[in-house]
């Protein structure tokens, strides 16, 4: 078996949430963008969902902001800690679905502090019904560039050395080889950034704290940094990213992720040479064969 690695300090991850659980509604601005468009992707689906698992489900919003799309019949919510009373407690590492059992799971931004990834979408993957449905979105790699590179420079010039501040996020095409790997058929893999304006990085890490996104990284500095490390930290930010105004951006990069447990009846891309059409035809343009270049 591969060994999991161990990245992140799950119960630095839970300590975060069940403290973040207290007041979450006054950090919920990412949250609630991001599960309003993936609802959106849903009510564009046209089809049912009997029975549809929301991993990550934090206070609730998302059932509201469905408001009857989707075709959603069952809504069940899920969260790692109890704080935000969901109707199942448990984490996308360990979840306590029987085989076959869902139409539908949606996850929105639960899914990037797990370090067995692989083997929490295969488990997903299994909790489907055939031709069941994954819609999940997470931070990808831009996430929080701006506080990555002033916390990174200023830990090197006041503290001679610089530990990982911001979790390490997957990219792209990362994404979509992920849902391959895990078994999900017609996968699609797409970004987008939103962002947010704070009046300063110390108002951008309360944030954070608030949404249960402080720092878990299990190699993080265990101690604490000097206060003349942060006041850097501030100075190069706002130096570098400040706006017109005086306030500074924060780049969320998020990743949409669609994949579909494999079925019989499902529909296949088409194999190479197949095409009914020429593509020659549909641009009305001259047809060339390869290695052959058109006359100037």
């Amino acid at each position: 078996m591969t060994e999991v690695p161990h990245v992140f300090d799950r119960a630095a991850v839970l300590a975060h949430r069940a403290r973040a659980a207290r007041g979450f509604a006054a950090h919920d601005v990412l949250f609630r963008e991001t599960a309003d468009r993936l609802a959106d992707r849903l009510a564009d689906i046209r089809r049912t969902f009997p029975v549809a698992v929301e991993l990550g489900a934090r206070h609730g919003i998302t059932r509201g902001l469905l408001a009857g799309r989707g075709g959603v019949e069952r809504w069940i919510e899920v969260e790692a800690v109890a704080g935000f009373r969901p109707a199942v407690v448990a984490e996308p590492e360990f979840l306590p679905f029987a085989d076959g059992a869902l139409d539908l799971v949606f996850a929105n931004l639960a899914l990037h502090w797990i370090n067995d990834l692989p083997g929490a979408l295969v488990q997903v993957n299994r909790a489907l019904k055939p031709d069941g449905l994954l819609l999940a979105t997470m931070f990808g790699g831009e996430t929080l560039r701006e506080l990555r590179q002033a916390l990174l420079q200023a830990e090197a010039e006041i503290e001679q050395g610089a530990g990982p501040r911001v979790s390490p996020f997957v990219d792209v095409r990362d994404a979509g080889m992920l849902l391959q790997r895990t078994g999900f058929a017609l996968p699609v893999v797409d970004a987008e950034t939103i962002t947010l304006t704070y009046a300063d990085p110390f108002a951008l890490m309360r944030e954070l704290r608030g949404m249960g996104e402080a720092n878990a990284v299990a190699l993080r500095r265990k101690s604490f940094s000097r206060r003349a490390t942060f006041l850097r930290a501030a100075e190069i930010y706002a130096a570098d990213f400040g706006t017109a105004d005086g306030r500074i951006p924060a780049t969320f990069q998020i990743i949409t992720l669609t994949g579909w447990r494999p079925a019989a009846n499902q529909q296949k891309a088409l194999r190479p040479g197949s095409a009914a059409q020429r593509l020659a035809d549909v641009l009305g343009a001259p047809e060339h064969s390869a290695g052959e270049k058109a006359a100037r």
